[in-house]
């Protein structure tokens, strides 16, 4: 019998950490829910969860060094997953309020408020899905959970990577009143704008191929 993955939830104060826990334990993770900067580090596979404001999840990362762990997971090719705000603070800086404030900066571009008659975007949503997709492979016609106020509307990375020497980014997106980034796959990093830990069976199976991507 294989070993199970080593999975990290990152507690950094911000994130619906318990369900996220559960909802791994669930596809077959060894889960701990931890701020330890080495078994943040040496898992197989990071959960960056993220719930609130942009800023203050930056600050909660920063506090227990989640940006220097996620930086070097990355340098060493080891998977990180963002979810929500999690994913938004992968992208340069975020836009609340017309305050500006960095991000990780591991893409470029700027989240900000979704333009939309109705925000925050509350509920489920199809997406759109790029051919090649692990993360969504077998769920690509399915419906997420999505609830929040601002995305990345453009992904700059997509246009400006050098096709011939990298592999390009799969981006998937997602519409409310105007189109929107609702997952990124790029190399060891991927992240997802809405929960799959409360998308019922079509997250679970997202989270199922992602933890089976890691072995």
């Amino acid at each position: 019998m294989p070993s199970q993955s080593r999975v990290v939830v990152l507690d950094y104060g911000f994130g619906n950490v318990r369900s996220a826990v559960r909802a791994l334990e669930r596809v077959g993770a060894q889960v701990e829910l931890t701020a330890d900067a080495h078994a943040a580090t040496e898992a197989d596979g990071l959960i960056v969860p993220g719930v609130g404001a942009f800023a203050a999840c930056m600050a909660g990362l920063r506090g227990v060094r989640g940006d220097q762990i996620v930086d070097r997971r990355l340098a060493g090719g080891r998977p990180v997953l963002g979810i929500c705000v999690g994913m938004q603070v992968m992208f340069a800086s975020g836009d609340e309020h017309g305050v500006r404030a960095d991000g990780l900066g591991e893409w470029p571009g700027v989240v900000d408020r979704l333009e939309a008659e109705v925000v925050p975007h509350m509920g489920w949503s199809t997406v759109d899905v790029p051919v090649g997709s692990t993360l969504f492979s077998g769920i690509e016609q399915e419906r997420f959970y999505f609830v929040h106020s601002y995305a990345a509307r453009s992904f700059p990375l997509e246009e400006s990577v050098d096709a011939q020497r990298f592999a390009a980014p799969l981006v998937t997106w997602a519409e409310h009143g105007g189109r929107f980034v609702a997952a990124v796959e790029n190399g060891p990093l991927a992240a997802t704008q809405f929960h799959p830990e409360k998308s019922g069976d079509a997250g679970a199976e997202l989270l199922r191929n992602w933890v089976a991507s890691l072995r």
